[in-house]
């Protein structure tokens, strides 16, 4: 039943390979066949040179009889070795390049699709891993199961029928040294397969130790806390422990190809041996045996190179392969279009969610309703809930029941894209694009080409006054400037408020910005929400009051609503976090 799944993984993942460059494949498999047929010229216009030579030695013909099949023997040689460097140009330089473009172009599109909240679970992160290394060895993948066929397939098939019309116990030899092969091939899928299960988490690992070590976000602090070194050994004992493994398989597998390589010497030799006394018998042709006897070493080389390279790449590789082919078992997150309705606004029905692998619920039975008009405040302390509730209200996720409309849609049933083009959004962790000023705001609307005058509009409604051009790019790396955490901030507001929407989030932006200057951003936020839907999602409360409504949270749950003043006269959770927040408003 296994070996069934994998197979018809394997055959749905030849069809993505095909339909990535299906073009540039007929051409692969082209090359293929005319590489092959090269080969089994050569072995024809051999046999015909020695039995010319044969004869002529023998005084029954002449040199000038045996010129003509020597041309015809050079240039299938000469024609051999142009099209066996042509065709491994072609495999290399062109079509696994254009393969890989195309199938990593494909997963990351596939992956826009997938629900938001498997980015929660380890156990998809793992497996995502393992997809994108296989993006790239897919195209290798069925680029040499296609050479196999197209190249060693046709040359096999001919150099068998050309051995069994001159003795039939030579193609059974030939057929008998296979079976090593085949069983060597077996083995080693099963061993890398295993040691990709076991590498996934652990390259997931080293690749984060290093952008530790590396990554201009961690630079300072690791060298100023003296975090450099841990995170170096960190990162050291993780690679050491890969290579382990690796290793360790490894070694398996090439004593494996050893005992494989003395099979193949092994049904080399009785071969040759009977050639030679099937020529001694006079059964074969002088010439036969010299064609047949260096068609020999050729089968066994193209053998050991099909065991050795090939059969080896892809037994090494099946595992990424298989994880980048089920990638698209996933379900994707579609739904029905829709009309978008804004004087409905958000209505949530007794939802619940929590995150995978929890047993705990992130959002319990929370119901709710925003006027298409209101600004809405979000406070609670951490773990509470409000970011989940967020995602939820915005459609990024989806409840695992109860229902959350947002302009009269479903967010269970409509697709995505229909609910994220009327909202806009500014979270906790936002991006820090390493492009120009311009596009790190117009980035948020792609639908057309950067309106300057909404830039610059933008950059001055978020207070971002920065001494620096248009086309300035955000990035050291790049030969550009970086920004200080409060223009950073600046800089991803404005890009919220660049896009057009009628619903928009402020999800804990402004964390490396004073309370004082946190509230003057909030206070003009609120006039440009005017008339609009807006949450805002704050743990300073100072913020929150300008709200027209404030919803406490604790544990997944709304536990008081109301106004600033109203929260403060109940005497509650709001009450008691506001007192102790006081002071940061006072100048």
């Amino acid at each position: 039943m296994m070996r069934q799944k994998q197979n018809r993984t394997l055959l749905k993942g030849a069809a993505i390979a095909f339909k990535a460059t299906p073009f540039l494949t007929i051409l692969n498999i082209f090359f293929g066949i005319i590489h092959a047929l090269s080969f089994s010229l050569q072995i024809v216009a051999t046999n015909k040179l020695f039995d010319a030579i044969t004869l002529a030695a023998k005084g029954l013909s002449t040199f000038v009889d045996c010129l003509l099949p020597l041309l015809v023997l050079a240039f299938i040689m000469l024609l051999e070795q142009v099209l066996n460097g042509l065709h491994n140009y072609y495999m290399n330089v062109v079509l696994s390049p254009a393969s890989e473009v195309k199938l990593s172009s494909r997963l990351h599109k596939k992956l826009s699709d997938v629900d938001a909240v498997l980015f929660e679970d380890t156990e998809f992160l793992d497996d995502l891993n393992k997809a994108t290394a296989g993006a790239k060895e897919v195209g290798i993948f069925y680029g040499i199961i296609y050479v196999l066929i197209s190249l060693y397939g046709v040359y096999f098939a001919s150099i068998g029928v050309y051995l069994f019309t001159l003795k039939p116990i030579l193609l059974v030899i030939l057929l008998l040294a296979f079976i090593p092969a085949i069983l060597s091939h077996i083995t080693r899928v099963k061993k890398f397969t295993a040691l990709e299960e076991e590498s996934a988490p652990l390259r997931r690992e080293n690749d984060y130790y290093r952008t530790a070590l590396t990554s201009i976000e961690y630079f300072k602090e690791t060298r100023m806390l003296g975090a450099f070194g841990y995170f170096n050994n960190l990162y050291k004992d993780t690679l050491e422990l890969l290579r382990t493994k690796e290793w360790s398989v490894g070694r398996e597998t090439s004593v494996l190809q050893l005992l494989l390589n003395l099979s193949s010497f092994i049904g080399m030799g009785i071969a040759s041996y009977l050639l030679f006394v099937a020529t001694l018998n006079g059964e074969i042709t002088v010439g036969a045996f010299a064609a047949v006897f260096s068609s020999l070493n050729l089968v066994f080389a193209l053998m050991q190179e099909i065991v050795g390279m090939h059969m080896g790449n892809m037994s090494q590789n099946s595992s990424k392969v298989m994880n980048y082919i089920k990638v698209f078992d996933i379900p994707s997150v579609k739904g029905t279009d829709g009309i978008y309705d804004r004087t409905a606004g958000i209505v949530v029905e007794h939802i619940f969610f929590a995150y995978p692998n929890s047993d705990k619920n992130a959002i319990e039975d929370l119901s709710l309703t925003i006027s298409p008009e209101e600004t809405v405040a979000i406070v609670g302390e951490n773990g509470a809930g409000k970011s989940t509730l967020v995602r939820l209200l915005t459609g990024i996720y989806r409840p695992a029941s109860g229902k959350v409309t947002i302009g009269g849609l479903d967010t269970k049933t409509t697709n995505p894209e229909i609910l994220y083009m009327n909202s806009s959004g500014v979270f906790q962790n936002y991006g820090r694009f390493k492009m120009t000023l311009t596009d790190n705001v117009s980035i948020s609307d792609t639908t057309s080409e950067p309106d300057m005058r909404r830039v610059e509009q933008s950059l001055e409604q978020a207070d971002a006054e920065f001494d620096i051009s248009y086309d300035t790019v955000l990035s050291p790396e790049f030969d550009g400037v970086d920004l200080s955490g409060g223009e950073w901030q600046r800089v991803a507001i404005a890009r919220g408020l660049y896009r057009t929407n009628d619903f928009i989030v402020l999800d804990e932006p402004t964390s490396a910005i004073d309370p004082i200057e946190e509230r003057e951003i909030f206070t003009k936020f609120q006039q440009l929400a005017e008339g609009k839907a807006a949450l805002i999602v704050t743990h300073r409360l100072g913020s929150a009051r300008l709200a027209d409504r404030i919803l406490v949270m604790q544990n997944g749950s709304i536990v008081d609503s109301g106004s600033h003043e109203e929260l403060l006269e109940h005497d509650g959770v709001y009450a008691a976090m506001w007192h102790s927040q006081a002071q940061w408003y006072e100048r």
